[in-house]
């Protein structure tokens, strides 16, 4: 999987274009993953009026970031009607480039709908201007994935304080640091507003609910939340409206924990995340939040590695798994896989917390397991051969804030 050899990308217009969209609608996860994109094409294009087209959920988020002019929610339109007026829409607004970092059948409609001449377009769609030329796209980490996206739109890493933040040696990193100043640090985003006088640690068990085997058992989170307590960590419990009963679940067993389950706004979440002092949860958007604002994390995937991947691929952060492709990245994360997430074990999460080194000198570590579970891995994944099985897990270290 590479860039097509021989390949040299149009040059960008830069800050001569005066309308600029950006595509992105969602999910949680990738749209986290995407604001560093974001802002490298602001860096990029700073006097054009530049628009997002997303989805409802993010609108407000988006509203705030300092990336866009105007925010658009109708992206993602649920007829042929509305698909229609989109299109017609987009070709209306007289757009200089589009960035498409969504990059789908839907947003390829997209572009094929703006008949006539086309703005330039970067994106895998075929024949746009600064078309993503490499046919493994789908098999890059996301950001890896973006990052290449923007070189063949014809940009660039550039050494550390140019604007854009794309630092020579670093993925697109994305950041939430913007959260605050945007709000001007409010009550509400403090850990006071919801209680909080000491230590926490932020336990997100939920996820889609068209994916239950993201979800690791409910009762393994009352043993992490019982264990937190003990040690003077209050265990903060935070998720979507539609995972109330796991909160209740959670908080009835350990009513020291604080149950913020459907409490909080993404902004609110991004807050809490960069004072806590770990983060731990699956495969879920907050958990990718948490990454963007630099908060140390065990996150838990359900992640095959079977003997014939085994003698195909040298890692677990190969790109034909998920884990390869999805893991969160930002702040250090400690990522615990196995084929079934009922096999990852209470001592495995507190095996890998503590080895993040952030938890209370109180807190006393356990026994180390024989074998040794861990694989630690560099800025961009990038592993030694696949660690030998533990009992009830396999874990690898995504290597912190400049990955």
């Amino acid at each position: 999987m590479s860039e097509p050899t021989n390949f040299t990308p149009p040059p960008n217009p830069g800050d001569t274009l005066r309308r600029v969209l950006v595509v992105k609608l969602g999910a949680m996860g990738d749209f986290m993953q995407a604001l560093g994109a974001f802002r490298v094409v602001r860096a990029t294009h700073p006097s054009a009026r530049i628009t997002l087209l997303t989805t409802e959920p993010f609108e407000a988020f988006a509203k705030a970031c300092p990336y866009f002019d105007i925010v658009e929610a109708d992206g993602r339109p649920r007829d042929i009607k509305g698909r229609s007026d989109l299109i017609r829409r987009l070709r209306g607004a007289g757009y200089d480039m589009v960035y498409d970092f969504q990059n789908n059948d839907r947003t390829n409609q997209y572009y094929v709908g703006l008949t006539g001449k086309k703005p330039l377009w970067s994106g895998h769609a075929k024949g746009a201007s600064h078309q993503h030329m490499n046919p493994d796209r789908a098999n890059m980490h996301n950001f890896d994935r973006l990052a290449e996206q923007l070189r063949h739109a014809g940009l660039g890493p550039k050494p550390p304080g140019d604007p854009s933040g794309w630092v020579i040696g670093q993925d697109v990193s994305p950041s939430v640091d913007w959260v605050r100043p945007a709000f001007r640090d409010p009550p509400r985003f403090q850990p006071a507003f919801f209680g909080l006088n000491g230590p926490y640690a932020l336990l997100i068990p939920g996820s889609s609910a068209e994916h239950p085997e993201k979800r690791w058992p409910v009762e393994r989170f009352v043993r992490l939340a019982n264990w937190l307590a003990e040690g003077g960590v209050t265990p903060v419990v935070i998720g979507g409206k539609d995972e109330g009963d796991i909160g209740a679940q959670i908080f009835r067993k350990e009513p020291r924990a604080k149950n913020l389950v459907g409490r909080t706004d993404l902004f609110q979440l991004a807050t809490l995340a960069q004072r806590a002092e770990l983060a731990i949860g699956g495969d879920t958007g907050p958990m990718h939040l948490a990454a963007a604002a630099r908060t140390p994390g065990v996150c838990l995937f359900a992640q095959d590695w079977t003997d014939t991947m085994a003698q195909e691929m040298r890692t677990v952060w190969d790109p034909h798994t998920r884990l390869g492709r999805a893991a969160p990245r930002g702040g250090p994360m400690m990522i615990l896989y196995a084929p079934a997430l009922e096999a990852v074990s209470v001592d495995d999460v507190k095996q890998a917390a503590f080895r993040l080194g952030v938890l209370p000198a109180g807190m006393k570590p356990l026994p180390t397991p024989e074998p040794a579970i861990a694989a630690e891995g560099g800025p961009a994944g990038e592993t030694a051969a696949p660690p030998e099985p533990a009992a009830d897990s396999e874990q690898a270290l995504a290597d912190g804030a400049d990955s």
